[in-house]
């Protein structure tokens, strides 16, 4: 292969199948790309703090699949793709923090080391990508505006310092916004994947719950948490999807996506027409009460052209008078998160710590507060202080080692189902497309949050979403969509999404600045 410097590379925007030319034509090796990258991470992490913890065997790692391509062995669908993994994911070799000084030995914390990777590590490292290092989250994945509470400290938005960059995969969208890698893993429980993907312009697909194991991710609540790429093209996060989809022995949950799998993959409907044709459900009243910015308005009504152009048939407020909307319920009066599905919190850490393996730190759930008893995360100044307001937690929490009853929180996600389903089918949509955020970004450091438009509803239904770049607030902040459809059309809204990228083009590459 031609003898190649990392310095002439242009990391700029690198797809999965510009990576996958490369290697094939001998422009570049995955060592020399890997070397690349890792220049511009010296560079520029620094000012950005996406990754927190880095794989120091990345380089041989890549050496390693280089020598078995030049051998002509079979390789894994991402064979030499440098990737980025979410901190809160179990990683052999590294701790699992959480994003918490008191889970961290440097600063004072007790360290959690798996004994094995969590099943979606796994995969990636079976799909053979290089896996560059771990990224930045908020204190125990509990807010989806930034990481400021992390113990590595704030994350920068990569299209814009002074933004808040989402969260609480943070560090993860920073990491790919800012070409620091070409893939990354997130996770959600309420909007983390959605909220930094559209902060920074970017592609993330949350996926329908069950469809990709959750398992050896630091639980907030097993019924809702979902592991999902972010990307900065929608081709790359179908493609991250194929490796992560499917029925896994570790999470029994997964046998429901049997069968609910494309047989030609995540790629294999994408089409720069798809859009022709679909009956698209626009936002109103009838989802949610919740009003958008002026600016965030006018942004909609041009993205409503564009979507007609490419031959979409739009519908107003679909879900008016369906009674969606009413099911909503804050955990808190005046708060806008709906908390329900979380009660098993307790369990769903204890099952996780037996997880972990013999020799980690902290077994049990009793152990985990009581080693965390210092910044009682569920006591009155904890980060998730409003779950001592749910009386079913409280009550798992008396015996965390026993089964939390989840039983009405089954019924609430049947009763979306059952509503989503039914204006689905009245109406005749494809899909739902809505601004994935009420409004433009606040500061990084302000009192403003991220009002993410399908957040709690979209994960109690267990519904997929995929966000989309839209263009760009006057303040250069991203304006994302985000579209959502019934259970397992991941292939379909990928379809749609990508149809709407091809015939936008908003992604634009930012101009990273150092601190």
């Amino acid at each position: 292969m031609t003898n190649v410097s990392a310095e002439t590379i242009d990391l700029t925007e690198l797809t999965v199948e510009q990576v996958q030319a490369g290697f094939a034509s001998g422009a570049f090796t995955s060592e020399k790309l890997t070397k690349a990258y890792l220049e511009r991470i010296a560079e520029f992490n620094p000012s950005y703090n996406a990754i927190v913890f880095f794989n120091e065997k990345a380089v041989e790692e890549a050496c390693a699949i280089d020598k078995r391509r030049a051998a002509g062995e079979t390789l894994g669908p991402l064979a030499g793709v440098p990737i980025v993994v979410k901190e809160a994911m179990d990683m052999k070799g590294f701790p699992t923090t959480g994003g918490w000084s008191l889970l961290y030995s440097k600063t004072g914390g007790v360290d959690l080391f798996p004994e094995t990777d969590s099943p979606v590590v796994a995969r990636m490292r079976k799909a053979d990508t290089v896996i560059l290092g771990k990224t930045n989250i908020p204190v125990l994945s509990h807010t989806g505006s930034h990481a400021n509470g992390s113990w590595a400290g704030s994350t920068y938005n990569s299209a814009g310092r002074d933004f808040l960059p989402g969260g609480s995969s943070a560090g993860t969208a920073t990491a790919v916004g800012a070409n620091f890698c070409v893939l990354g893993l997130a996770e959600e429980t309420a909007g983390s994947i959605q909220n930094p993907a559209s902060a920074q312009g970017l592609v993330g697909i949350k996926p329908t719950h069950g469809l990709v194991p959750n398992t050896g991710v630091l639980p907030l609540s097993s019924l809702r948490d979902v592991v999902g790429p972010i990307a900065r093209c929608v081709r790359d996060a179908a493609l991250t999807l194929d490796a992560l989809a499917g029925f896994s022995m570790e999470d029994p949950k997964t046998l429901a996506s049997v069968g609910k799998i494309p047989k030609g993959g995540y790629i294999s409907k994408l089409d720069k027409n798809a859009l022709k044709g679909k009956r698209i459900g626009l936002y109103g009243p009838g989802w949610r009460s919740s009003t958008f910015s002026e600016e965030t308005t006018g942004l909609y009504e041009r993205a409503q052209e564009e979507l007609k152009k490419l031959g979409a048939e739009l519908v107003d407020d679909p879900f008016a008078n369906s009674g969606f909307m009413e099911l909503r319920k804050a955990v808190l009066p005046g708060a806008e998160f709906d908390a329900r599905g979380m009660e098993s919190i307790a369990y769903d850490i204890q099952k996780y710590l037996e997880r972990m393996g013999s020799s980690v730190a902290l077994k049990t759930f009793a152990e985990f507060a009581e080693a965390t008893q210092k910044e009682d995360a569920f006591g009155p100044d904890g980060t998730l202080n409003y779950m001592s307001h749910v009386p079913a937690f409280v009550e798992s929490a008396k015996s965390p080692s026993t089964p939390t009853d989840m039983t009405s929180f089954i019924e609430l996600r049947e009763t979306y189902l059952d509503i989503f389903n039914t204006v689905f089918n009245e109406h005749g949509l494809d899909a739902v497309i809505y601004p994935q955020m009420q409004g433009p970004l606040g500061p990084l450091h302000g009192d403003e949050t991220i009002d993410g438009m399908v957040v709690s509803e979209v994960n109690i239904a267990g519904l997929p979403a995929v966000t989309i770049p839209a263009g760009f607030y006057a303040s250069g902040a991203p304006f994302n969509l985000v579209i959502v459809a019934r259970q397992w059309t991941e292939a379909e809204i990928l379809a749609i999404a990508y149809a709407y990228e091809q015939g936008t083009m908003h992604r634009k590459a930012p101009e990273l600045k150092k601190a």
